[in-house]
């Protein structure tokens, strides 16, 4: 499928707090992520308990050790919403 891609406003803000080593890993994850957000070096999983929460499938994409980004699919567009360690699960 062909998705659009579209990010949230506190993902926008998100990148600038990560370390710039965390910054480069992001942003060569995000060229794969573009290509196909279900790639499986991406390692992509539902998250459980905030689509429960939000009433809607979210999905995180592992891009280091515990650097995630979480997102959902609304049609043909993706949204990214957020991106950092584990503590971004929480509702």
């Amino acid at each position: 499928m062909n998705y659009r891609f579209r990010a949230a406003k506190s993902f926008r803000r998100a990148p600038a707090k990560l370390l710039p080593p965390q910054q480069r890993t992001a942003k060569a994850a995000f060229k794969i992520f573009k290509q196909d957000p279900f790639d499986p070096r991406l390692g992509t999983h539902k998250i459980h308990k905030l689509s429960a929460a939000y009433g809607t499938t979210i999905y995180a994409v592992c891009v280091e050790a515990d650097l995630r980004v979480v997102f959902y699919i609304e049609g043909d567009t993706v949204w990214s919403v957020d991106i950092g360690s584990h503590a971004i699960y929480r509702a």
